[in-house]
């Protein structure tokens, strides 16, 4: 038989002091002898017992050994290990330099394996981080990787080089991902902060907009946190810092200092000194000392010295606010209860949106709509006296001051509880609004009378475009101060007019907007008669609905005004009307609710629109953009010219097919055609919506239809987890009625086949990226208390519903089932029912 040793047994052998070249053996004279023996050197050579270095094991044994004991067992001490077979001792004969060469060869191999595994760990090691750095450096890494390899990656390492990497990034890119940034900063470990810090503060140095976005974002995700850890968490301690203002731009300018008042080499205090930090952008631009303040160049006529231009807007707010509750409603407060001194830096934005949020809160302790509306116009007719100022609108696209509100027209919205509002606001585009020179002032009654175009003075008449366009001049850098204007300054505005006409304020007539705007072309434009014959039939076949004012809904009317219009309307009567970079916004402002849940489905929508985009998938839905600036308060943009399907049925009293007819024109006609198919492409993507995101409270309250055919979903309070009172009544996949499937031409038609086909093709699409989406969701699920996040499935539901497991022809059938069910939902008229009697949407 063979004898298998195992490395240490060999290792023992070899390192055994007893085996030596001059061992002895004793050899039993027969197998079943068990007593005699006789030392190997006395063996003659015709001894039958002779040993030979192959003899077998079992004929032989140590030297030394006394006699078996009586069970035929051989006792003994061997310095070899004795491997028992069968109850039979096995001796070994082994010669000791074929064991000393084997046992360096077992050595040598066992080390050569150890060192073999050693390098080859180290090589796969050094082979992933080569690949991953690969890919952080590579074109295909964006933003939306570097989260999620930012929130999933434990390695400090890995967290600080993409916390680097985030700067070469486009601001945009990570704006869009900013509420996932903080939350990781608020909610995660000390690393995670130290990666994210350095690029949060970078940011915060260069742009007012961007540390007042921080700021709010900072305190509404750090309000889920318990109250005795949220005081001394990494994201109050950051929002403290910002609100500070120790976050300035650093001058680079000779002698110059961005803190106003400050020059390079005065006195810094000792934990200013501290807190001061090297500029991390080293192209930072350059921020005159004055850039924060709105000195008036008409020094001579001021009543007080050059220190009133520390008067903010927010002081002026609380000086001649007519309510002393807006004063104090909304004061901004540390979380250890402690004001927190607004910097002047900051001060003017701060004030005016607390001054936006204050009315908010007071107008839902008044009981009816028309008190509402009223207190409304009232609370912002004082606002307005404060403008212009550096203020703007966080929810525009570009730079602008705003330097109006036309307060007459703001209405409050449908709300049971709470009093949302909607406002117009008049503003001035610039280049840079942290530095540009504020607007001058233009006092309505002095300056510009508002006149239709039907009233216009003959001799003012025969004034061309350009001289129109330079009516006025404008003084940048206005002062807030009300004491710093006089009937003086109002004569130095000069207005050119031809000659023989007098620049009295009485002979200034308003202007056209299309006379400002149009650029006068000399060249025919041709139009054929059939073009107008057509043009025309078509417009005497419809005439487009008309809202009538309803005290019980005082939005219907200013909704449904078509958004031309309004700007137009708004313009004439406007004293900055005449100038080029007039334009006109709008905001929602809402207070009492928390609108994170808002923004998460902003985010989603924005990142599906992408998606579906990048697929060439013609679908079409509406992200609206969403401002959190606490966890119970904020702003969003509103749909502009939608109305909600309850407004439809209320003031029409029609059918939604009837309402397509008369506001498009009949069925045949290009206008209704075209609404018809925007109307498919919206519905088509809001379905898709809906089940993916489980989005519920779907009455016709929440679903807006705008004029151009395309429905909008509003309202994204009940997402994913959550439902009206947890009840999860709405249990079809999206809301698809009767109504809706006969604007589409009924089941039988074509664009209802339209319809299913982008559904199919919308969710194949959004499948291939479901990380992207998935992502958004589950980092935000971090340390919140969202009721969306209410239960630990709710990411894995998420996934589940992109059906990542089935092919293509068993998602079609799907989607056949998904829409013969939401077809057929019992749960979605009773719900309709329900909304109806208890609040009466229609």
């Amino acid at each position: 038989m063979e004898v298998s040793l195992s490395p240490a047994q060999i290792e023992a052998l070899y390192l055994s002091p007893s085996l030596s070249s001059t061992s002895t053996f004793s050899c039993p004279s027969s197998p079943g002898s068990s007593s005699s023996s006789f030392s190997c050197s006395d063996c003659s050579s015709d001894c039958p017992n002779q040993h030979q270095s192959s003899s077998s094991p079992r004929s032989s044994s140590p030297s030394g050994c006394s006699s078996s004991d009586s069970d035929g067992m051989r006792g003994c001490s061997p310095p070899l290990d004795i491997i028992s077979e069968d109850a039979v001792v096995l001796d070994l004969v082994i010669n000791p330099e074929v064991a000393l060469k084997a046992c360096q060869e077992v050595l040598q191999k066992v080390k050569l394996l150890k060192s073999q595994q050693q390098n080859g760990d180290q090589s796969s090691a050094a082979a992933k981080q080569s690949l991953l750095l690969r890919l952080f450096e590579s074109k295909l890494f964006d933003v939306s990787m570097a989260m999620s390899y930012l929130y999933k990656s434990k390695e400090p390492g890995v967290q600080a080089y993409i916390g680097n990497r985030l700067f070469s990034f486009s601001d945009e890119d990570v704006d869009f991902h900013l509420p996932q940034l903080l939350n990781m900063y608020v909610h995660m470990d000390e690393d995670m902060g130290d990666a994210i810090r350095p690029y949060v503060v970078h940011r915060c140095r260069q742009s007012i907009a961007f540390s007042l976005q921080t700021a709010w974002l900072l305190g509404a995700y750090s309000s889920d946190m318990h109250i005795s850890t949220q005081r001394h968490s990494r994201g109050t301690k950051l929002r403290k810092l910002i609100l500070s203002d120790e976050l300035k731009p650093h001058a680079v300018s000779k002698g110059v200092d961005a803190r106003p008042g400050l020059r390079v080499g005065a006195r810094i205090h000792h934990h200013q000194r501290h807190t001061m930090k090297p500029s991390l952008a080293p192209d930072s631009q350059i921020i005159p000392a004055d850039a924060y303040l709105s000195p008036s160049k008409r020094t001579h006529q001021r009543s007080k010295s050059d220190a009133t231009h520390c008067t903010s807007l927010g002081t002026s707010l609380k000086r001649t606010a007519s309510n002393p509750k807006v004063e104090s409603g909304y004061d901004e407060v540390s979380s250890d209860g402690l004001e927190i001194e607004a910097p002047l830096r900051l001060t003017p934005q701060r004030e005016f949106i607390k001054s936006l949020i204050s009315i908010g809160k007071q107008l839902a302790t008044l009981p009816t709509k028309e008190q509402k509306t009223w207190q409304l116009i009232s609370e912002l007719s004082q606002l307005n006296h404060k403008l212009p100022a550096r203020v703007w609108l966080p929810t525009a696209a570009f730079d602008h001051h705003v330097v109006r509100m036309p307060h007459t027209q703001a209405v409050v919205l449908n709300s049971k509880d709470k009093a949302p509002y909607i406002i117009y606001v008049e503003v001035l585009e610039c280049e840079r609004f942290e530095t540009s020179g504020i607007p001058l002032r233009i006092p309505e009654t002095r300056i510009r009378s508002a006149r239709s175009a039907d009233n216009l003075l003959p001799e003012c008449i025969g004034i061309t475009a350009e001289q129109r366009a330079v009516s006025f001049s404008t003084v940048p850098n206005y002062d807030n101060d009300d004491e710093a204007w006089s009937v003086d300054d109002i004569g130095e505005l000069e207005v050119e007019l031809p000659e023989g006409h007098t620049s009295s304020s009485d002979n200034i007539s308003q202007f056209s907007v299309d006379s400002i705007t149009s650029t006068e072309s000399k060249e025919p434009v041709f139009i054929a008669a059939g073009d107008i014959r057509r043009r025309l039939s078509e417009n005497l076949a419809h005439t487009p609905t008309t809202f009538r004012k309803d005290p019980e809904d005082p939005s219907a009317v200013a909704l449904k005004e078509p958004w031309k219009e309004k700007v137009r309307r708004i313009r004439e009567g406007s004293p900055y009307g005449h100038l080029p970079n007039w334009r006109l916004l709008s905001v929602i402002v809402k207070c009492g609710d928390d609108l994170r849940q808002e923004l998460l489905a902003f985010q989603v929508l924005s990142q599906l629109q992408s998606i579906w985009e990048q697929e060439r998938v013609p679908l079409w839905i509406k992200p609206y953009k969403i401002l959190v600036m606490s966890s119970d308060s904020g702003m969003i943009e509103p749909v502009l010219n939608a109305v909600s399907l309850h407004q439809v049925r209320k003031q029409s009293q029609l059918s939604l097919l009837d309402y397509f007819l008369q506001e498009h024109g009949s069925y045949t006609n290009e206008a209704f055609l075209t609404a018809r198919r925007n109307f498919v492409q919206s519905c088509a993507g809001y379905s898709l919506i809906c089940y993916l995101l489980q989005v519920k409270d779907r009455h016709n309250g929440n679903i807006l239809l705008d004029s151009e055919g395309h429905i909008i979903h509003i309202d994204f309070g009940f997402i994913l987890s959550s439902s009206p009172r947890n009840l999860g009544f709405e249990t079809s996949a999206f809301k698809l009625t009767s109504e809706f499937v006969d604007v589409m031409g009924g089941l039988d038609g074509d664009m209802f086949n339209y319809y299913k086909v982008l559904m199919l093709q919308g969710l194949i699409a959004a499948r291939k990226h479901m990380e992207k989406v998935v992502q958004i969701v589950e980092i935000m699920q971090q340390g919140s208390h969202l009721p969306c996040f209410h239960g630990s499935s709710t990411i894995r539901h998420l996934k589940e519903r992109f059906h990542m497991s089935l092919t293509e022809e068993q998602l079609q059938v799907l989607v056949e089932q998904m829409v013969d069910g939401s077809m057929r939902s019992i749960t979605t008229k009773l719900y309709d029912g329900f909304q109806y009697f208890t609040n009466g949407i229609m």
